[in-house]
C-alpha cells in the first residue's frame, strides 16, 4: 500500500453560507482532475491534511471542508443553524462555488450518513459514493453506542464515560450528556466534552491507538457539542430515512468499506445498506474496527481510489 505525499493545499477558501456560518475549504490535487468531495465524520470532527494521502494528486481534484461549527469553520462549535438540511445546502453551495456539476463523494462514519442523504436529495450531482464505517443514524444505531451495546464490549471505557452521569439519570445517558455538554457552567461542559470524545476515540480501533484517541481529544469541544446536538435530534431525519429512500440512488455506484469489528458503527449497518442497494459493493476489512487509520481499511480505500473510480 502506497500513500501519497501530504502537501500544502493548492488553495484555501472561506465561503459564507449564512449570516451566521462561514465554511473553511481546502483544495488539493489537479483542478482539472476527477472531482472528489471529502465529507468528514462526527459531526463536528473537522478535516485534517492527513486525509489527502489516499488520493492521487494527479488524478483527483480533492475538495475538503469543515462542516458547520467544525475545525476552522466559524463560529466554532456552533449548533445554531446547524442541521442535516443545512449541511446538504452547504454542499450544493460548495459545488456551485467550484463550478462542479457532478462529483464523486467519500464519507466516513457520519460522513457516510451525510453522503447518502446528500445523494438521495441530489442524485444527479453524484457520480459515485465511497463509504467507510457506515452510520445509518437509526434510533437503535444511536442507542447502541450511547446507551447499551458497545458498553458490553468495552466496559472499562464505558465506566469512565458514565462516571459523570448520576445513577438516577442513566436510563437516558444521551439526554443527560447533552445537558452537561451544553451546560452554561464551563467546568461541567468541558469535562463532559472530554469524556464524550474519549469514549468514541477509545472505541474506534480494534487495536488501541493513542494517535486516534489524541485526535478525538483535540476536537472534543466541537465533536461533543455538535454530535450530541445531532444525536438528541436523531440527526434531523426520519427514522430509517436512508434505507426508505435508497431507490433514489439506485443508479449511483457505491463502494462500502467496513471493519468487521467496528464497535462504534457495527457492520450490521453496512450490511443492511448493501442488501437494499443493488449498485453497492461491500468490502469487509477483516481485522479492523471503525477508524480510517487502521491499516486494512486504508488499504482498501487506496485500492478503490487508485483502481476503481
Amino acid at each position: 500500500m502506497n500513500f501519497y505525499n501530504i502537501s500544502e493545499p493548492l488553495n484555501i477558501h472561506r465561503l459564507k453560507v449564512s449570516d451566521l456560518h462561514e465554511i473553511y475549504i481546502e483544495e488539493y490535487g489537479n483542478t482539472d482532475g476527477i472531482p472528489m468531495l471529502f465529507l468528514h465524520g462526527g459531526p463536528g470532527a473537522g478535516i485534517s491534511p492527513i486525509y489527502q494521502k489516499y488520493f492521487d494528486p494527479k488524478k483527483y481534484h480533492l475538495i475538503m471542508f469543515d462542516q458547520r461549527g467544525s475545525g476552522k469553520s466559524k463560529p466554532y462549535a456552533e449548533t445554531r443553524e446547524n442541521t442535516t438540511d443545512d449541511l446538504i445546502d452547504d454542499i450544493n453551495l460548495i459545488l456551485d462555488y467550484f463550478s462542479v456539476d457532478k462529483t464523486n463523494i467519500y464519507g466516513g462514519s457520519w460522513g457516510s450518513t451525510l453522503a447518502l442523504l446528500y445523494a438521495e436529495s441530489n442524485p444527479t450531482r453524484v457520480s459515485s459514493l465511497t463509504l467507510r464505517g457506515v452510520f445509518l443514524c437509526r434510533e437503535d444505531d444511536i442507542s447502541w453506542f450511547y446507551q447499551h451495546g458497545a458498553s458490553e464490549i468495552y466496559p472499562h471505557y464505558w465506566e469512565n464515560y458514565i462516571s459523570l452521569v448520576d445513577k438516577s439519570k442513566r436510563d437516558n445517558i444521551l439526554s443527560t450528556y447533552h445537558e452537561m455538554i451544553h451546560s452554561p457552567e464551563e467546568k461541567i461542559s468541558m469535562a463532559a466534552c472530554k469524556e464524550w470524545s474519549l469514549w468514541e476515540g477509545r472505541s474506534s480501533c480494534l487495536l488501541p491507538s493513542q494517535d486516534v484517541i489524541n485526535a478525538f481529544d483535540e476536537c472534543s469541544t466541537s465533536l461533543a457539542k455538535i454530535e450530541s446536538h445531532y444525536f438528541i435530534n436523531n440527526c434531523f431525519i426520519e427514522e430509517n430515512q436512508i434505507l426508505k429512500n435508497i431507490n433514489k440512488i439506485k443508479d449511483v455506484p457505491c463502494w462500502i468499506v467496513h471493519g468487521q469489528y467496528d464497535v462504534v458503527c457495527p457492520i450490521r449497518q453496512a450490511y443492511d445498506l448493501h442488501m437494499l442497494y443493488p449498485k453497492s459493493n461491500l468490502i469487509i476489512a477483516r481485522d479492523a474496527g471503525h477508524s480510517v487509520l487502521e491499516k486494512s481499511i486504508s488499504k482498501e480505500l487506496v485500492k478503490i481510489f487508485d483502481d476503481v473510480i
